[in-house]
């Protein structure tokens, strides 16, 4: 089956998406090519086509930025990684929107307490940025932290959620 491409205009720039019909693979707002470098090894040899909307994805997204805050939820993802970053992501897409919880807490959810520095590390490699909310990961004591797309971006997520 081919994958499918597209990009998304959103309040906090152009988000590329790459799904396997209704699974989404990849999801950035810096380039295709960092998106097709974020695929597994097997995604990365099959066929890209480039679509104006991806089926139910597209749609969802677009309901979370026009203030369906539950929309994502309903995304189903895949990305490669070892299996703390799985834990990891996994625990991310428990944290609701609205709600953030700090890297510590994360690391806990993923059966690593003292994990944190790989917890931080799990958001860093999140390949699958919004629907993998690891914007929701937050210092101890509240303070952004990082973002891979600059703490504006991060900041104007968290607020459009209410966590700010």
């Amino acid at each position: 089956m081919t994958l499918l491409l597209t990009s998304i205009s959103t309040p906090i720039g152009n988000l590329n998406l790459i799904a396997d019909e209704h699974v989404l693979l990849g999801a950035n707002l810096s380039t295709l090519k960092a998106l097709k470098e974020s695929l597994s090894e097997e995604d990365s040899q099959r066929n890209i086509k480039t679509v104006t909307t991806i089926p139910a994805i597209s749609d969802l997204i677009n309901d979370y930025f026009d203030g369906d805050l539950t929309a994502l939820n309903a995304i189903q993802v895949r990305q490669p990684g070892a299996h703390f970053s799985q834990a990891a992501w996994k625990a991310m897409k428990k944290v609701k929107a609205g709600s953030i919880i700090s890297y510590g807490e994360l690391a806990e959810r993923a059966g690593s307490p003292a994990a944190v520095r790989a917890a931080g590390s799990a958001c860093a490699k999140n390949a699958i940025v919004l629907v993998v909310p690891c914007h929701r990961i937050v210092k101890t004591g509240g303070a952004l932290g990082n973002y891979a797309y600059g703490l504006n971006k991060k900041e104007w997520l968290l607020r459009h959620e209410g966590a700010l």
